[in-house]
């Protein structure tokens, strides 16, 4: 069953085209977080995914919330969603499955364990595929499969063919557009084959947002920055990341305060009770100790003190 949905109310934008959401409860729906601030352009895409079953890739700087951009509206269109953090570690096994022994009458026998897209492509899920520009040339065939909108996957190991349940919806996350790094910026991230990135139907930019955007999130996140000691706080916070993110750009520091960052920064100056010892945690000691001079004169020219 599904319901059509109100993007004017539920994401604050309007769409050229129906948006329908699921009525069945299920425990995979990611947790609502009620104060969220939807980026609009990237929202549209993620809603043409869900709509369209089209597969969409968001791809942005780190921290800049792609992947919980996703969740959230799922979560919005009560839609089961399970994220993969791709790494190193992940191989084919873990995606497709593999033999397990297991006890059965008191005997060992071998049986085969069903992997996370099998899982997936059966019970109709939202699947997201995150730090995609990660992922190892092996495993990135194996997801080649699923970019076909009505393509059924072939089970090799079971010989059996998956026709995908009408609710599966396939996103992806990527810090590059799978061209590789060209600064160094993002260590372990791989090419990947450009038929591949054909396939993606929507390719979606979500970078850091305006200062004002981003203060918006900070205020509904951390409602105690907007009281009468904190008035300037929360705009001095935001300043003081774009000037770290226009360095981690330019390649002045090798690290920067994301959204995430921000946040974490925010919880701590009410933990603490102080700024500079809420930064210091939350950030300045992450800073090799070769760009901590530049973070100390970004917080001095910000705050009008030294750290």
């Amino acid at each position: 069953m599904s319901k059509k949905i109100d993007c004017k109310k539920t994401f604050g934008l309007e769409t050229n085209f129906e948006v329908k959401g699921l009525e069945a409860k299920s425990d995979l729906i990611p947790a609502l977080d009620e104060n969220y601030v939807f980026d609009p352009k990237t929202t549209a895409a993620i809603l043409a995914g869900f709509a369209f079953n089209s597969r969409v890739l968001i791809q942005g700087m780190h921290g800049t919330g792609k992947s919980t951009h996703i969740e959230q509206v799922a979560t919005r269109l009560n839609w089961p969603c399970l994220r993969i953090n791709f790494d190193s570690q992940i191989t084919r096994l873990d995606l497709v499955g593999k033999d397990v022994i297991k006890l059965k009458d008191g005997n060992q026998i071998t049986e085969f364990k069903e992997g996370i897209i099998p899982y997936a492509l059966r019970n109709g899920v939202a699947l997201v595929l995150d730090e995609y520009d990660a992922i190892k040339t092996d495993v990135a065939f194996v997801i080649q499969r699923l970019l076909e909108i009505d393509g059924k996957f072939a089970l090799l190991e079971e010989n059996e063919i998956i026709t995908p349940h009408k609710n599966f919806r396939l996103f992806a996350t990527s810090n590059t557009l799978g061209a590789g790094d060209d600064l160094g910026i993002y260590h372990g991230t791989n090419l990947i084959n450009q038929a591949q990135m054909d396939r993606w139907n929507i390719v979606a930019a979500l970078n850091y947002l305006s200062e004002e955007h981003e203060l918006e999130i900070l205020l509904k996140k951390l409602p105690f920055l907007n009281s009468k000691l904190h008035q300037n706080t929360a705009k001095m916070m935001v300043k003081l990341a774009n000037l770290t993110r226009d360095a981690f750009k330019n390649g002045d520091l090798s690290t920067l305060i994301s959204l995430r960052s921000l946040i974490s920064w925010g919880k701590n100056i009410e933990i603490f009770g102080s700024v500079k010892t809420a930064f210091t945690l939350s950030f300045a000691n992450k800073v090799i100790d070769d760009e901590k001079i530049v973070i100390r004169e970004f917080y001095q020219r910000v705050f009008g003190e030294e750290i």
